[in-house]
Order: C-alpha cells, then sequence, then structure tokens
C-alpha cells in the first residue's frame, strides 16, 4: 500500500516474521512502513505518538526504502484511521506545498498526479 500524505510517502506491507530478512515468511499481524525520506517517518512518528509508541526508524542500507518502522497491524489501522480524521484541505499538493514548503516530496507529487492523469486518459 502506497500512502501519500502532507506529512510524507509510504509504503507499508506486512513485515515478515523475525528481523524481517527476506525468506522469511509474511507476519500479517505486523506491518512495516517504509520511506525513502527519514523525515517522512519521523514526522508520522510526531504526528502519532501514542499509536506509534516505541517504534524505532531503522536504516536499511542498499535497498529500494532505506528508512523502516515496524508496528503491529490494529495500531497501523488506527493511524490510517486518524490521517482519515486529520484532512482539512481540498488540494493535496497545495496542502504538501504548504506545510512541507516546495520540496522534491511536493514536486514529485506534481510527476505522480501527471502519470495518473495518463492512466485515467487511457482508460
Amino acid at each position: 500500500m502506497w500512502i501519500f500524505t502532507k506529512y510524507g510517502f509510504y509504503s507499508a506491507v506486512c513485515a515478515r516474521q523475525g528481523g524481517g530478512e527476506h525468506g522469511q515468511p509474511v507476519d500479517t499481524d505486523r506491518i512495516m512502513v517504509r520511506g525513502r525520506v527519514r523525515g517522512h517517518l519521523e514526522a508520522l512518528l510526531a504526528k502519532f505518538p501514542a499509536q506509534l509508541e516505541g517504534c524505532e526508524i531503522k536504516t536499511f542500507t542498499g535497498t529500494d526504502y532505506a528508512y523502516r518502522f515496524f508496528v503491529q497491524k490494529p495500531d497501523w489501522s488506527d493511524v490510517l484511521a486518524a490521517l482519515g480524521d486529520d484532512l482539512d484541505y481540498d488540494n493535496f499538493k497545495s496542502a504538501v506545498a504548504r506545510h512541507q514548503g516546495h520540496n522534491h516530496y511536493e514536486h514529485a507529487l506534481h510527476d505522480v498526479w501527471s502519470v495518473m492523469y495518463g492512466v485515467q486518459e487511457r482508460g
């Protein structure tokens, strides 16, 4: 699941059992939240301290998502619900620019918008 918020971009998948190494079975009770920008994960932890208490950002060098934390699925579900409750804008990209300023993330969102518009047009 990809999640784009005004706090950042996240990829959430089921964690693997144990330390999350490749080859381990999937743990459907635990979520691995991944980010490409450490600050995005830090912002999420700061925004939802009760739901993400005890989560520690770990660095995974040489991977497609350099930063990750692990959380129990019910707590992650609470974060997703809270993100929905947190909506306070009528234009997402503009909200990101107001919240974070014009940065690489905000510019990347325009690229994502354009690519997905192309999907719509091609049906």
